[in-house]
């Protein structure tokens, strides 16, 4: 009610200044109205000096009212009610205080008996209506509407109060009547046909809802907005032909307009017509009046059907054109690069990604992505580059420690990425499997550093957890052989990853040089023939000579060390070997 406070306040105070105490009711009164009988009441006329005490306890009261001090405001219409109970201004303005201090249910007398002592005045109606509402009581406030409009003259207005009180409560049927009561009023208004439609709509009446969709569009010829209502409509009632009959009529209109575009893409593609819905959807794309976020939303869903070759193409397509379209907006890039992702484009999706943080850099996740791929593409400069800046804005965020220490690792920087990987593993001391992560990259880093309690400590640290992880499993297996310590449990450890991972040429190399360290080269050379059957990793390659040539079979062994020469990254002897036709270590 507060919405009418000032011009009600005047009221009441003309009202009350002109000594109203109209005590006699309307004969013919609402059920809401005649509960007044139940409010305070005049009990006898009141003195003309008894009415000018009440009057200036009123004005004072006003004053509190103004100032919103409220409990002031109450206790002086209070005392001005003792004098005049028959007041109806004052019943109204000690109401309508109640209803600003949350006191709904002690107003509601007061509002009863304003509207007792005064039925033609539209506030004390409207005062009593809100507080029905405000307690639940709907059936009591459309009560309060209808003596309203039929109590006042020129009430009418309130009739769409009274269909909104019906729509609040799902009474369909009585809104629809009311909006029939307001048209009768006021003729043809365009939101009452949006009203009823909407109305239809919940009811699942598609055929009157398309009726009133017609009404719109015959009283709106120019209102392309209508057209697409209609469409949605026809399309909801199966009946595609005629949605994309009047979604043609809106581009003769609007030929440009992208929402005509996508509904007629989303309706060729029900048809079956998948050429022409790809063309309508660029069409769309294509648009900068089209929304970013409506653009995102299509990509998301584009995203979500991924992988599928049929989609793929347009889907590369209208990432590029939404970028086009919106250079400036980071949540282009973004999308763009997460479909590039899953479609397997991740150079490009990398590079999407750097220039969103370029955009708009508070996004943890795509931080995250950018990482991600730089480890994905093996690019260990860049991994260390943007791991550094994403710490700068995430200092706290353990998995770029991670990232940072992994590339530091990669590029064989050992001290730092020991430091960053220990700050990080501190970071997620409450995150089992990170720091899982963490201590299988702190093994190797140490390892590197020739610290090898610390390497070991890390490794058993994460075997204690996971007992099958391979990649300590191989990794520790195979530094304890170099350094020919504890061959034990080297053998048992890479016997287990073997056991685990048959058909693995590394872990099968990893176990051969086990045995190699243990002078079983029999067995070695077994396990061996079964890495280089199935792989030419120059390391294995090389194993092997090392092998043959342990069991006297030199010209084989420098064969292996020629082919391993030319395959790729041996051990620093290589040349060595083949030239003096001999095994070093």
């Amino acid at each position: 009610m507060t919405k009418f406070r000032n011009m009600a306040l005047a009221v009441c105070i003309l009202a009350l200044l002109a000594g109203e105490s109209n005590a006699q009711s309307n004969k013919k009164q609402s059920k809401a109205t005649r509960e007044a009988a139940t409010a305070p009441k005049q009990v006898k006329q009141a003195s003309e000096q008894d009415q000018r005490i009440s009057e200036a306890l009123f004005l004072d009261g006003v004053k509190y009212f103004m100032l919103e001090d409220y409990t002031q405001a109450l206790q002086l219409f209070q005392k001005a009610y003792t004098l005049t109970p028959g007041n109806a201004a004052l019943n109204y303005k000690i109401g309508e205080t109640y209803l600003l201090m949350k006191n709904a249910k002690a107003a509601l007398p007061f509002a009863q008996a304003a509207i007792a002592n005064d039925t033609k005045n539209a506030y004390y109606y409207l005062l009593l209506a809100q507080l029905y509402a405000d307690q639940k009581q709907f059936d009591e406030a459309a009560q309060v509407y209808n003596s309203l409009i039929s109590n006042v003259p020129g009430s009418e207005e309130y009739l769409f109060n009274l269909a909104d009180l019906y729509l609040s409560q799902s009474r369909y049927d009585d809104a629809l009547k009311t909006y029939y009561r307001i048209e009768k009023q006021f003729g043809s208004l365009e939101q009452l046909s949006v009203n009823r439609q909407q109305i239809y709509l919940r009811q699942n009446n598609i055929e009157k809802a398309v009726k009133e969709g017609e009404k719109l569009i015959e009283a709106n010829p120019g209102e392309v907005r209508y057209y697409l209502a209609q469409a949605e409509l026809y399309n909801a009632s199966k009946e595609t032909d005629a949605a994309v009959g009047v979604l043609e009529k809106a581009m003769h209109i609007e030929p440009n307009n992208p929402f005509a575009h996508l509904m007629l893409s989303d309706l060729y593609r029900q048809k079956g017509n998948a050429t022409e819905s790809e063309k309508q959807v660029k069409v769309a794309f294509s648009s900068p009046d089209l929304d970013i976020d409506t653009k995102v939303r299509i990509l998301v869903d584009f995203i979500r059907q991924l992988p599928n070759p049929e989609i793929e193409g347009v889907a590369l397509e209208l990432v590029d054109l939404t970028i086009q379209n919106h250079p400036e907006e980071a949540k282009a890039y973004a999308v763009a690069a997460d479909l590039q992702t899953i479609v397997g484009k991740k150079e490009e999706a990398r590079n999407n990604y750097l220039t969103a943080v370029k955009l708009d850099d508070s996004h943890f996740k795509i931080w995250q992505q950018i990482v991600l791929l730089d480890a994905e593409l093996m690019q260990a400069d860049s991994l260390v580059e943007h791991s550094d800046k994403a710490l700068e804005l995430f200092p706290n965020q353990a998995v770029f420690w991670f990232y940072n220490g992994t590339g530091h690792l990669i590029e064989k920087n050992f001290e730092k990425a020991a430091k960053a990987l220990e700050y990080g593993k501190r970071l997620s001391s409450n995150e089992s499997d990170l720091v899982i992560q963490f201590n299988m990259q702190l093994g190797d880093a140490y390892n590197s550093l020739k610290n090898y309690k610390k390497s070991d400590e890390a490794y058993e640290a994460v075997l204690n957890i996971d007992v099958d992880n391979e990649h300590v499993l191989n990794n520790y297996s195979y530094f304890l052989s170099l350094r020919n310590e504890n061959l034990e449990k080297a053998k048992t450890m890479a016997n287990q990853l073997v056991l685990l991972h048959p058909n693995n040429p590394t872990y099968l190399d990893t176990y051969a040089w086990v045995l190699y360290k243990m002078g079983d080269y029999s067995e070695a050379r077994k396990y061996l023939e079964q890495a280089v059957a199935i792989s030419d990793d120059a390391t294995v390659v090389e194993h092997y000579g090392d092998v043959l040539f342990k069991l006297g079979k030199k010209e084989e062994a420098v064969s292996q060390w020629q082919k391993a020469k030319l395959k790729g990254e041996t051990s620093a002897f290589i040349d060595k070997k083949i030239k003096e036709k001999k095994l070093y270590e």
